[in-house]
């Protein structure tokens, strides 16, 4: 019993980090816009920002707080940041090339993907309900696709959907290693910097209209947001975990349409409109069924 009451303490306690992780998260694209920046000068001062961020918050917690916390927790460590590298530079891309309406419907695809790769790797097998679920989401994201086929941005989407399958391989691996995984994400921008700076050729290739932006985003935004994002899935689902990517999907498009009247294309706004219902609908069933399982455990006492 007192086992049963502890998992479901850690699981409001991820609930609540991964939550506010994913709502720092979705001011990333319109500060990104903000900077009046090219795509790989945005990778390249973001990524060197978060990795520096990275570097001060771990010695901070090493050297002041003496706690040993291992930058790269091992084979699986490495192979999440690779991951988490990857999904950075998939992500900038998608950016500046495509509507962020676009991209962010496209990125919610994330928990179905993390759903069919935990069953893969981790054995926590989907209900029927979650398949249903991503059988709705697939037909959104495939109207959104074609609607970018017509539009010109098929390769941003292309980008977008890209990210999305290795943020969920990212999740689900940091699941199945079950360990500390907050520095991932931010040792992960290492490599996008590095990628970034190549592309760009050199300090005097960089091209950004409002660095402020940038620095905001890197250093403070994002480093926080990827903490709490990664250090979710030691304590709940992967599928979970990238759930709480929705209120990106949900928030940044407003954000983005209130600061530079950038409006979704009407194919655009159905099929994010299906990804979101469907997502949400997803969700509030798995609320419901993870309370109804908390009340079973609770002791009761006889009248």
């Amino acid at each position: 019993m007192q086992d049963q009451l502890q998992q479901a303490a850690d699981h409001r306690k991820g609930i609540m980090i991964t939550a506010f992780g994913g709502m720092m998260l979705t001011i990333d694209i319109p500060l990104l816009r903000l900077s009046q920046s090219d795509a790989w000068s945005a990778l390249t001062i973001r990524s060197t920002l978060t990795f520096l961020a990275a570097l001060i918050a771990w010695s901070m917690i090493r050297f002041v707080f003496k706690r040993q916390i291992p930058l790269i927790p091992g084979k699986a460590g490495l192979l999440v940041v690779s991951l988490y590298s990857l999904a950075s530079i998939a992500f900038l891309l998608a950016v500046f090339n495509t509507t962020t309406a676009n991209l962010v419907f496209i990125l919610a695809f994330n928990p179905m993907f993390s759903a069919l790769l935990a069953w893969w790797l981790v054995g926590e097998k989907p209900k029927p309900q979650t398949f249903a679920t991503m059988l709705v989401m697939l037909f959104g994201v495939l109207l959104i696709v074609s609607d970018g086929i017509k539009a010109g941005n098929l390769a941003g989407n292309l980008y977008a959907l890209l990210a999305s399958l290795i943020l969920a391989s990212a999740i689900t691996f940091s699941r199945k290693a079950r360990t500390d995984m907050g520095f991932a994400p931010l040792l992960g921008a290492l490599v996008p910097a590095i990628v970034g700076f190549t592309m760009v050729g050199g300090v005097s290739g960089l091209v950004v209209e409002a660095p402020v932006w940038l620095v905001l985003n890197g250093l403070i935004v994002i480093p926080i947001s990827f903490w709490c994002l990664a250090t979710g899935p030691r304590y709940i689902s992967g599928p979970e975990v990238a759930m709480f990517y929705l209120l990106e999907t949900i928030l940044a498009p407003i954000w983005v349409w209130m600061i530079f009247a950038e409006a979704p294309t009407m194919i655009g706004l159905i099929g994010g409109a299906i990804i979101i219902t469907a997502l949400v609908g997803h969700s509030v069933w798995r609320l419901l069924e993870h309370r109804r399982a908390v009340r079973t455990l609770a002791p009761r006492h006889p009248v």
